[in-house]
């Protein structure tokens, strides 16, 4: 039984921030090396949920996004 979960563009904030402020910069590493041990156990959409969620703690890291939920579309 497989079970859908849908994850906000404001839910991947929200845990990015949260990341970063458990890990620091080393947050891009901890979500890079889940997407790593998701892809060898064969569950390449949460994989990619993984690598998703990498690239906002990136964006968190470098000061591209506050900690305030703003999206905005380019």
């Amino acid at each position: 039984m497989s079970v859908q979960v849908t994850i906000t563009a404001q839910d991947m904030h929200q845990i990015a921030w949260t990341l970063f402020d458990l890990h620091g910069a080393q947050a891009i590493g901890v979500a890079e090396q889940a997407a790593h041990e998701l892809d060898e156990e064969g569950s390449p959409e949460s994989a990619d949920a993984w690598r998703i969620l990498r690239s906002v703690v990136e964006d968190a890291v470098a000061g591209r996004i506050g900690r305030e939920f703003a999206p905005v579309l380019h």
